[in-house]
């Protein structure tokens, strides 16, 4: 679409139309003046939304009986387009003279605001509340177009193991609140408490989610989940954000008390929340743009960065490993026994998994900590998680022994719990 000669040709109207000459010089001036606060995620997109109607009334000629009804459905887009941008706006000269030339030109023509708008023009009509339809996501800012949208994936079950956005999957401790993403859309927060006493193993039993107040898309929203209150609604009672019909953020349960998604079209997030046995679990889906739209004092998010090292608990492998049923002792403490050995409990995550992926290993480490068969079905579900949302179907199994497939520690560490255990076996 071009920008400088249709404002040219839009220009070229007799003098007494004051408030199209005002609209035109809006066209020009546009750039000079500046887009808005300067925001990166949410710009002041004002000079597009006089350039699209600019476009869409070069063409119209004035003699043709046409022209009042083609000139009111370009008035009225004109007019949805900056009330779409009204919040990023505030404060934006251009955006307010833009309104009242508007409003002036809706009275002279005698312009309904209620009414069809051009359709002429995909881009004025595009959806700013479906993240695919964001300009800002579709094309640089010289109007190129960019590659296709990148998604990322992040999930975290059981004792808890981590599986970041870049693809490494890691066991970590971090007992306590710890934020999984804190980027400018949403903050996901996580809190994990003791699975087995005297144990360095956790598990979720708290999850809390803030979606970010955007635009006309949605207020700030928060959702909480703990441990056998699992809602299908945010804290206000409400179960969607976003105006009317629009939705554009909603939470859909799937099974009562059990599973609930949450669909944030308008960052193309999608997020799935469970609780299987007493703890729960959380795996979500974003755009690698949304993943990175963060300051640089926002470093601590474990689905970007993963876990500090100190709250590894693989460790290259140097950990009190579960052992036929028995946690090695530590530090003297007594554990209770499990009633699964190593060869049972591989053989029940078996049922459910046959590859002896990460998963896999980490279904028999959690049987092994905690005697839960309940972590088996966390382990099978975050798996059929990643088969659902994870973008790219050869990254979804992970193994012990691939190399640069995302496994950082947690291949030698697995490893390690399978020589150990066999060793001590055959003691």
């Amino acid at each position: 679409m071009g920008r400088a000669g249709p404002s040219l040709a839009a220009c070229a109207e007799p003098p007494r139309r004051t408030s199209l000459a005002v609209v035109c010089l809006l066209a020009t001036l546009g750039p000079l003046l500046g887009s808005g606060d300067g925001q990166l995620q949410t710009p002041c997109r004002i000079q597009k939304c006089t350039t699209d109607f600019v476009s869409l009334t070069s063409h119209l000629n004035s003699a043709l009986e046409s022209f009042d009804l083609e000139f009111c459905k370009a008035l009225r887009a004109y007019s949805a387009c900056t009330y779409r941008n009204s919040k990023v706006c505030r404060g934006n000269l251009v955006y307010h003279s833009a309104v009242l030339g508007i409003s002036d030109l809706m009275s002279q023509r005698n312009c309904s605001k209620d009414g069809p708008t051009s359709s002429s023009n995909p881009e004025v009509t595009h959806d700013l509340c479906n993240y695919s339809g964001h300009p800002e996501a579709r094309e640089h800012q010289g109007g190129e177009k960019t590659a296709p949208l990148t998604y990322l994936f992040c999930g975290l079950f059981g004792d808890p193991h981590l599986r970041t956005f870049k693809d490494h999957f890691q066991t970590c401790k971090v007992e306590g609140a710890w934020p999984l993403i804190d980027n400018n859309y949403l903050s996901v927060q996580v809190t994990n408490v003791p699975v087995v006493a005297g144990s360095s193993a956790t598990a979720t039993n708290k999850i809390t989610i803030i979606f970010k107040s955007y635009q006309d898309c949605t207020d700030q929203k928060v959702y909480q989940a703990v441990t056998d209150d699992l809602p299908a609604a945010f804290v206000d009672g409400t179960t969607s954000g976003g105006d009317g019909n629009t939705k554009s953020l909603r939470i859909v349960e799937k099974i009562s008390g059990k599973y609930i998604e949450m669909h944030a079209r308008y960052i193309g997030t999608t997020v799935y929340i469970r609780q299987l046995g007493h703890y729960l679990t959380l795996a979500i889906r974003m755009p690698q743009e949304v993943v990175m739209a963060h300051e640089e004092s926002q470093d601590l998010q474990l689905c970007v960065n993963g876990c500090p090292s100190s709250e590894r608990i693989d460790d290259n492998g140097h950990l009190p490993l579960p052992v036929m049923g028995h946690l090695l002792p530590q530090r003297g403490s007594a554990h209770p026994q499990s009633v699964y050995t190593l060869e049972t409990a591989t053989t029940k995550c078996h049922e459910k998994m046959l590859l002896k992926d990460l998963y896999f290993y980490s279904c028999v480490f959690d049987l092994l900590t905690t005697g839960d068969a309940n972590f088996t079905a966390a382990a099978h579900s975050a798996l059929q998680d990643v088969e659902s949302l994870h973008p790219r179907k050869e990254h979804w199994h992970i193994f012990p022994n691939s190399e640069g497939g995302g496994v950082d520690k947690g291949n030698k560490f697995f490893v390690g719990l399978g020589l150990v255990c066999l060793i001590l076996v055959f003691l």
